[in-house]
């Protein structure tokens, strides 16, 4: 290009200067063609940060409701013993009688009295634990779907559902929470050891069944003392004497095994929050639990399939006989 003296071009007439001090020309980063809007990320599967106590997956590991029990049987066990005492001092009244040993009218008031005050006393406690039980208990129930779920032979509202409804209270309770402790142990369902549970429910039932005995036999003996043509010889007032003697004998003997009960429960829910929370650290079971019907039970989510042709193991403990079948979940 041909530039004058005085630095201009002399086919356009630009002054070659201004030219040189143009900045230069950055290339345009590429730019691809506009769509439509880009859509929002899918959600996460789980919270990036769970509340307290919350851990992903659904897991509710809070204690406030199993550290309120644990008060509660703390409170209840000397009531309990309180309670014993009042029965005693009314058995030892009676017996008094028996042997022929002055008894007076105020004797016979005072020690109703002792027994009527140490009985509301546990009455009130025992409504506080029954209502805190209910929650927990359905509470640990929730805990056990996630451990295993699809396992269990009682849905979650029978968890509290199970303790107030008659006849069924019996037995539909221990099968919940044989369902609960196999999903809660960290060993797996298979190597679990259910004596604190079995002990817990055989003192349990035992009590219940001992009370409920006595509470008939004195309602039945009350009804017939406190009728208008009760007019007994000595002879039958001395037999009737015997029969309460006996009957509060039992109720004494049913609050002894509510204590054992009482125990056992609070040894009971520590044990199974500690079981949780442990199982909550722990991965998902390579295998699954047993299933019920015989189907072999999916791996994990994520986990790597075995080489092509490695014989399949089973999902706990040493290799058994041939064709060993476990017992179902939630079995007992």
């Amino acid at each position: 290009m041909a530039v004058g003296p005085d630095g201009r071009c002399a086919a356009c007439g630009t002054y070659q200067q201004q030219l040189d001090q143009q900045p230069p020309q950055q290339p345009q980063p590429y730019a691809p063609p506009q769509q439509g809007p880009i859509p929002a990320a899918p959600p996460l599967a789980y919270p990036a940060a769970p509340g307290m106590g919350m851990p992903a997956g659904g897991v509710d590991l809070r204690r406030g409701l199993s550290t309120t029990l644990v008060v509660l049987f703390g409170v209840a066990i000397p009531s309990l013993i309180l309670l014993l005492v009042a029965r005693g001092d009314q058995y030892g009244v009676i017996g008094d009688m028996l042997d022929g040993s002055f008894v007076s009218v105020k004797d016979l008031d005072d020690a109703d009295d002792f027994y009527t005050g140490a009985a509301a006393i546990y009455f009130c406690l025992m409504v506080a634990i029954v209502i805190v039980w209910a929650i927990w208990f359905r509470r640990l129930r929730l805990n056990a779907e996630v451990f295993a779920p699809g396992q269990h032979r009682f849905s979650s509202g029978w968890a509290a559902g199970s303790w107030f409804t008659p006849v069924v209270n019996l037995w539909f309770p221990k099968q919940i929470a044989n369902d609960i402790w196999r999903a809660s142990s960290p060993q797996g369902p298979h190597n679990v050891r259910r004596g604190l549970l079995n002990g817990w429910w055989v003192t349990w039932i035992v009590g219940l069944v001992a009370n409920a005995v006595g509470t008939i036999r004195y309602n039945t003996l009350r009804s017939k003392v406190e009728s208008d043509t009760y007019q007994p010889s000595l002879s039958e007032a001395r037999s009737d004497l015997d029969d309460l003697h006996g009957i509060l004998a039992l109720d004494m003997f049913a609050v002894v095994v509510f204590i054992a009960a009482a125990i056992l429960a609070l040894l009971l829910v520590r044990q199974i929050t500690a079981m949780q929370e442990q199982r909550a650290s722990l991965p998902p079971q390579v295998g699954g639990v047993a299933p019920a019907y015989g189907t072999p039970p999916a791996a994990p989510y994520g986990t790597p399939a075995p080489p092509y042709g490695t014989p399949p193991t089973p999902p706990y403990g040493p290799p058994g006989p041939a064709n060993q079948q476990y017992p179902p979940y939630g079995h007992g």
